[in-house]
């Protein structure tokens, strides 16, 4: 079976929780729910005394009947039943309610802890975890811990049965009684055997569905791209792999599962033959009378009935637990990131000095070794390489989405360690090289770094961004809906909104992963201006793709292999004919011309 699990290993950040450990972790969301636990609890042991309650008055009725077999006996009975059953739904009625409203709370509670705990990861976080698995995990996975919930509280209700009901088979026949619960032991230690099989396959369950999850997530993502260049049948194959290898998990699974109750109904059927027949013999020697046997009987069913769903819940509980490890494990997932302060950010300058960083995104695998730099407040910076030089990773540290590994990064001569994190984020503005637009309007987008900013505060942000002429070609101004991920929008609209969220957030230092090369002239004079707005008075870092940006920084920084080769201004770099002067070959001569064609005509 070794196929069926391929790919199915645990994610890096998975930890094993004993059954003991989850428990204890799952009480812990109980605990503000106590009113409502214990309203079901009473109602619960109400119920399980209805219940019992119910045998005896048909065994005492039987009797009764046998005595007195008058028609008014019998109604008396029927009536006392009836009252009795009516009672007993009542109070499941409200357990079942009452239930369901702390399960809803609890489900509600850690839900909301692994969605905060997910927005709280590290962006490295997410760089291995597909979408799909983390959607997983919120989703799927919380409503099996809501499963193993209700499966405690339905094992409460039947462990209460079975102490009433092993107390009156006791009571009626000491004999017979002691060879029902001689069974007991057997039938737990076929629970017991199924329980850790039980736990793996349900594991390997939702793990497949995870997969399943996120390749549904990532192929309609990429839609778009699939039929450009016509590859809907390869994405349909990958699903039709994806999803045979989850109908083979799923199978055993089910397999696993429904082997449990013909077990344990075939155990069961054992021992009630065996009890009938002894019992059959006592009645016709009249050690028992009719009613006792029916009683007998009836406590018998009641109380095998009850011992199976204990002994089955074991192997059902394991589903819930191993969806609750899943959750757990996305909320303990160690942070890489990590403070040492919470000092207050809030009169930042944007003064940055790095001495000696050394920086992997996995180990063995440098990416910036023995790095120093130092960036004057107010200063803008302009960064230039080729791919893979060190550019993102620069300003990813900066931002403090990843965590360095060597040497010291000070921000206005303080270690960036020792600041509130998220006091630090709101003093950086990051447009990166495609932004990201969330559905709603444009005003909700350009408000989503400060949400209580006024209308009129929205409309002088976007009045600094080449002039805000751009919001009157959207067909509704700042009402215009985005569509998902800014859909509705071009790219060069969608920087815009981008530029003009920064200009509202008004940060200490600017980041931009400038890509202007792939919009028309027209937008591109608009974004530089917004850009030319942004920079103004506060630090820059600026990942350059155009020429014009490079010719207004400060400083250029040329970056090869995580070092800095080469440092100055456009004209000093191109004079000393460097490794910048091939760059600008490279990469820049040709938008010069451009510039030169259009002034031109």
């Amino acid at each position: 079976m070794g196929f069926v699990m391929d790919g199915l290993d645990a994610d890096a950040y998975d930890r094993e929780y004993s059954d003991r450990a989850l428990l204890r972790r799952i009480v812990t969301y109980f605990r503000p729910q106590g009113r409502y636990m214990l309203l079901v609890a009473g109602a619960i042991f109400i119920a399980a005394l209805t219940d019992t309650a119910v045998p005896f008055l048909i065994s005492r009725g039987i009797d009764r009947v046998v005595e007195d077999p008058r028609i008014q006996a019998v109604a008396l009975l029927v009536v006392a039943i009836l009252v009795l059953s009516s009672f007993s739904w009542t109070l499941n009625f409200v357990r079942q309610f009452v239930g369901a409203v702390a399960i809803g709370n609890v489900t509600l509670k850690i839900r909301e802890d692994a969605f905060n705990a997910t927005m709280g990861h590290d962006l490295s976080f997410f760089d291995d975890q597909p979408t799909g698995k983390l959607v997983s995990r919120v989703s799927s996975d919380t409503d099996g811990f809501a499963e193993t919930v209700s499966l405690t509280m339905n094992l409460i209700s039947q462990i209460m049965l079975v102490i009433l009901m092993g107390a009156v088979l006791l009571f009626i026949n000491l004999q017979l009684a002691l060879i029902t619960l001689a069974m007991a032991p057997v039938v737990v230690s076929i629970s017991l055997v199924f329980r850790r099989i039980a736990r793996e396959t349900s594991l390997h369950s939702r793990r497949i569905m995870a997969r399943v999850n996120a390749h549904i997530e990532e192929s309609i993502s990429g839609i778009a791209v699939a039929k450009v260049f016509r590859q809907e049948r390869a994405v349909y194959d990958d699903f039709l792999r994806i999803n045979q290898q989850a109908y083979r998990v799923n199978f055993r699974q089910g397999i696993v599962f429904n082997t449990f109750f013909p077990v344990f109904n075939a155990t069961a059927g054992i021992g009630s033959a065996v009890i009938v027949y002894f019992g059959g013999l006592n009645t016709a020697s009249g050690a028992m009378s009719v009613g006792d046997w029916y009683l007998f009987i009836q406590a018998l069913m009641f109380f095998w009935f009850p011992l199976t769903q204990i002994a089955s819940f074991w192997s059902q509980f394991q589903n819930g637990l191993s969806a609750s490890e899943r959750v757990f494990g996305l909320i303990d997932a160690d942070p890489r990131v990590v403070q040492t302060g919470d000092a207050s950010a809030d009169d930042m300058r944007g003064g940055f000095e790095f001495r000696g960083v050394g920086f992997s995104y996995q180990p063995g695998e440098v990416v910036l070794p023995d790095f120093s730099l130092s960036i004057s407040p107010g200063e803008s910076i302009a960064l230039v390489g080729h791919t893979g030089s060190g550019k993102t990773s620069l300003v990813r540290l900066l931002a403090r989405f990843y965590e360095f590994q060597e040497g010291d990064l000070l921000v206005d001569g303080r270690d960036i360690r020792s600041f509130d994190l998220a006091g630090y984020r709101r003093q950086i503005g990051i447009v990166p090289q495609s932004p990201f637009l969330f559905s709603g309007t444009v005003g909700e987008n350009i408000r989503y770094g400060k949400p209580d900013a006024s209308d009129e505060d929205v409309r002088r942000a976007v009045a600094h961004i080449a002039g805000g002429t751009w919001l009157s070609g959207l067909p509704d101004g700042l009402e215009t809906d985005v569509g998902e991920r800014g859909g509705s929008l071009s790219m060069g609209q969608r920087q815009l909104v981008a530029l003009a969220r920064v200009m509202l957030h008004d940060p200490a230092v600017f980041i931009l992963d400038e890509a202007t090369a792939s919009v028309d002239p027209f937008t591109e004079v608009q974004i530089q201006d917004g850009i030319e707005a942004i920079m103004r008075d506060r630090t820059s870092i600026v990942i350059a793709h155009r020429l014009y940006t490079v010719q207004h920084a400060d400083r250029i920084l040329v970056l090869d292999s995580g070092r800095i080769m080469e440092e100055g201004t456009h004209r000093s770099l191109l004079a000393s004919g460097g490794h910048y002067a091939e760059l600008y070959d490279t990469y820049f001569r040709h938008q010069s011309l451009e510039y030169v064609e259009s002034a031109v005509h």
